[in-house]
C-alpha cells in the first residue's frame, strides 16, 4: 500500500517491512501484559513512516504490511523487488537465551554490500548517540551463520534492524513504551536523513519553510501541514490499543483542557488539504466518524 507520495522530479522510494505478523507473533517478552514482537515491529515502523513522510519532502513510503496480516518472505521481496524501490528496511525486535544481552543490531546481508553496511553503521551510531541505547554493531551472514531472505533476495540496499532484545527485562520494559518506541523510530529516522543527504545530494529533501506570498484574495489555502483529528475524550485513553490500531498512521494524544474534553486524538500529517481529506475518509471508515481535517 503506498501511503505518501510528496512529487519531484526525483523520488526516493523507501519500503519498510514490519517483521512477522498475523499467525506469526515473533519473539515474545517473559511478561506476559507486553505486546508482542510483531506488534512492536508495526508500531515502530509506522512512527519510522511518519518522520520520514512529515519532515522530508521527495520520498515515497511503502509498507510490505500495515496491519496484523502476514506477508511470507517471498511475498516481501517480490514487493520490494517489483516496486523498485531504492532502499528496504526491515524492523524487528530480538531474543537470546541469555538474559542479560541487550542492545540494538542492524544486519546486511554481506560486508562487501558496502551501501547497506553504511546504512546500517548510520543506524547504529544514532541508536547509541542519539537514543542512548547499546549498539551491537552491524552484523553479516558470517556473523549469523546463516543468511536472512530479505536480505539475500532483495535487489536494492537493504539492512534489517533488531531493535532491542525482548529477552531481557529493561529492555522490553523499553520497548513497551510509546516514549521507547519513539526513540527508535526518531533514531532510524535521523539515520535515514543523514544517509539520503549523502547518498543523494541533488535531491532536495528538506521541506520548504518558505512563508507563502500574502494575497488580498479571499480565497483560502489548501497548502500547508495538516491533520485528522478522529475523535476527543475526558479520559485518557491508550493510542496503542484498539481502536487506533485500526489506523494506517500512528496516533498522536495531546492535553487540550482541565475540564469537558481533556484530550485531542490525531493522525498523519500532510502537506496538502487534499490528501488529509483522502485519509479522513479512510479514517471515517475504521471506526472515526466525526474525523475532520485541522491545520496544524
Amino acid at each position: 500500500m503506498i501511503l505518501n507520495v510528496l512529487g519531484s522530479a526525483q523520488t526516493i522510494t523507501i519500503m519498510i517491512d514490519p517483521g512477522h505478523g498475523g499467525s506469526d507473533p515473533g519473539h515474545l517478552s517473559a511478561n506476559a501484559s507486553h505486546l508482542k514482537e510483531k506488534d512492536l515491529n508495526l508500531l515502530i515502523a509506522k512512527k519510522f513512516g511518519d518522520y520520514l513522510i512529515s519532515k522530508l519532502s521527495n520520498i515515497k513510503v511503502i509498507y510490505t504490511r500495515t496491519d496484523d496480516t502476514y506477508p511470507t518472505l517471498d511475498a516481501r521481496v517480490e514487493m520490494a523487488n517489483k516496486h523498485k524501490v531504492d532502499y528496504f528496511i526491515s524492523i524487528h525486535c530480538n531474543s537470546s537465551s541469555n538474559k542479560s544481552i541487550k542492545g540494538t543490531e542492524s544486519h546486511v546481508h554481506t560486508m562487501s554490500s558496502k551501501k547497506s553496511v553504511k546504512l546500517a553503521k548510520t543506524f547504529e551510531t544514532e541508536f547509541k548517540t542519539k537514543a542512548g541505547r547499546t549498539s551491537r554493531g552491524v552484523k553479516d551472514s558470517d556473523d549469523r551463520e546463516h543468511t536472512l531472505q530479505v536480505l539475500k533476495f532483495t535487489e536494492m540496499t537493504s539492512v534489517l534492524v533488531e531493535c532491542g532484545f525482548l529477552t531481557n527485562v529493561s529492555e522490553a520494559n523499553f520497548l513497551n513504551t510509546d516514549y521507547g518506541r519513539d526513540l527508535i523510530a526518531s533514531a532510524l529516522f535521523r539515520g535515514m536523513r543523514t544517509f539520503l543527504k549523502e547518498s543523494h545530494p541533488g535531491v532536495k529533501f528538506e521541506k520548504s519553510t518558505t512563508n507563502p506570498t500574502v494575497s488580498n484574495s479571499s480565497s483560502t489555502s489548501t497548502t500547508g501541514s495538516y491533520t485528522v483529528q478522529i475523535m476527543s475524550s475526558k479520559e485518557w485513553m491508550d493510542t496503542e490499543k484498539s481502536p487506533f490500531t485500526k489506523l494506517t498512521k500512528s496516533v498522536a494524544r495531546e492535553q487540550v483542557a482541565q475540564t469537558g474534553y481533556k484530550y485531542r486524538y490525531t493522525s498523519g500529517t500532510f502537506a496538502t488539504k487534499e490528501e488529509a481529506e483522502k485519509y479522513q475518509k479512510e479514517v471515517r471508515t475504521k471506526g472515526f466518524p466525526d474525523a475532520i481535517v485541522i491545520k496544524k
